[in-house]
C-alpha cells in the first residue's frame, strides 16, 4: 500500500508544498485558516511527516547528548545515572532524541552527532566546551561549573551539605572531625574542601595535624588513606568523606583495626548513593536530589532552544542529610 506523501496532502488541502512544509515546521508563520486546512487534509490521508523531513525543513535534527565528563566513567556511573534518569523523564516527552555517552567515547566518535543541545555532566573540559559552542550547540553544565564561560550551571548545594554533615557529627559530641578528600574536578573539591574548612571554624572544632588526606576515587586507595589516618594514637573521632565510596573505604579500615562504629568512629559519605544500605552499619550520607537536577538541566536546555535570553546562569538545588548507624 502506498504510502501518502506532502503532495497528496498538497492536493487535497489546496496549498503548496512549501506551505504544508511549514504548517509541520513552523507552523506559526502559517495563518490558522491554512493551517486547519492542512491537517484536516493530513489526517484524511493519514499522513505522518517524517522527522528527517521536520529536521531538514527547520535545519533541526532534534538531538540533544547528555555526555558524562569524568575520567574513567561509564554511562552506568550511579550518581550521573541519576541525573541523566531526570534527564530522560522530561525528553521523553518533547519531541527530541537522547544521545548518552561519556567524554571519552566523544573524543573517539566522530565529532560531529548534529546535536543541538548538549549537558555535560561532572569535570567538563573547556576544549569540548570550545569545540560545542563552535557548532552552535547549546550547552548546559551540571555538578561543575566552568570559569570563562557564560552557561547555565546546575549544581547541589555542597558547600551546606559537608556543613550539614559536620554540625551533626559536633551534635553527637565529636570534637575532632577528619576528612578524606577524594581527587575530584576541582569544583567539587573546592567546594567541599572550604566548606570543610569554614564550618571547622564556625564550630570550633580541633583539626590536628594530616586529619586531612587527599586519595584517589577507588575504595582501596581510600581503605589505604584511612588506615594511615585511624593508626595514629591520636585518631580522630570522626570522619567526614568526599562520597559514598570513600566513606566506604573508612569503614573497611575501621573494621580491620577493630575500631568500633559509631562509639569509636563515626562516619559520614555523601551523595547517599546505594552503597549507604549495603554497608555495616549502614552510611550516613548527603543525599543529592540527582533525578532533579537533571530535570533543572532539561528546563535550561529548553530555555536555551527557544531562544530565551534570561536563563539562570547557577542554579543550586538542596540537599539532606541521611542519618543512619554509622555516625
Amino acid at each position: 500500500m502506498r504510502h501518502p506523501t506532502i503532495y497528496d496532502v498538497s492536493r487535497l488541502s489546496g496549498v503548496s508544498t512549501a506551505t504544508v512544509s511549514r504548517t509541520f515546521s513552523d507552523p506559526a508563520r502559517v495563518r490558522e485558516g491554512t493551517r486547519r486546512r492542512v491537517y484536516e487534509a493530513a489526517a484524511a490521508l493519514d499522513y505522518q511527516p517524517s522527522a528527517i523531513a521536520r529536521a531538514m525543513a527547520r535545519q533541526r535534527t532534534d538531538k540533544l547528548a547528555f555526555i558524562i565528563c569524568k575520567k574513567g566513567a561509564t554511562i552506568l556511573d550511579e550518581f550521573y545515572a541519576g541525573i541523566c534518569e531526570g534527564v530522560m523523564r522530561c525528553v521523553n516527552s518533547m519531541d527530541y532524541q537522547l544521545l548518552v555517552s561519556t567524554a571519552e567515547d566523544r573524543q573517539r566518535e566522530a565529532q560531529s552527532k548534529q546535536i543541538e543541545g548538549a549537558i555535560l555532566a561532572g569535570d567538563a573540559q573547556p576544549d569540548l566546551i570550545a569545540e560545542l559552542q563552535r557548532q552552535n550547540v547549546r550547552v548546559v553544565l551540571v555538578n561543575h561549573v566552568a570559569p570563562g564561560f557564560d552557561l547555565p550551571c546546575v549544581v547541589a548545594d555542597d558547600r551546606d551539605g559537608v556543613r550539614q554533615a559536620l554540625v551533626h557529627l559536633h551534635a553527637r559530641g565529636h570534637r575532632r572531625i577528619a576528612m578524606l578528600a577524594g581527587r575530584f574536578s576541582s569544583y567539587i573539591t573546592s567546594e567541599r574542601y572550604d566548606a570543610f574548612l569554614a564550618t571547622v571554624k564556625e564550630l570550633g572544632l580541633t583539626l590536628g595535624e594530616g586529619d586531612i588526606l587527599m586519595c584517589d576515587r577507588d575504595v582501596e586507595s581510600a581503605t589505604q588513606a584511612a588506615a594511615q589516618l585511624l593508626s595514629r594514637p591520636d585518631r580522630p573521632h570522626a570522619v567526614f568523606a568526599f562520597n559514598d565510596v570513600l566513606a566506604a573505604g573508612v569503614i573497611k579500615a575501621a573494621r580491620r583495626l577493630g575500631a568500633a562504629l559509631p562509639d569509636e568512629l563515626a562516619v559520614v559519605g555523601f551523595d547517599d548513593s546505594s552503597v549507604c544500605t549495603l554497608l555495616e552499619p549502614e552510611l550516613t550520607s548527603v543525599h543529592v536530589d540527582c533525578r532533579r537536577m537533571g530535570e533543572l538541566c532539561m528546563e535550561r536546555m529548553t530555555a536555551l532552544l527557544r531562544g530565551e535570553q534570561d536563563v539562570p546562569r547557577l542554579t543550586v538545588v538542596p540537599v539532606s542529610l541521611h542519618v543512619r548507624r554509622s555516625s
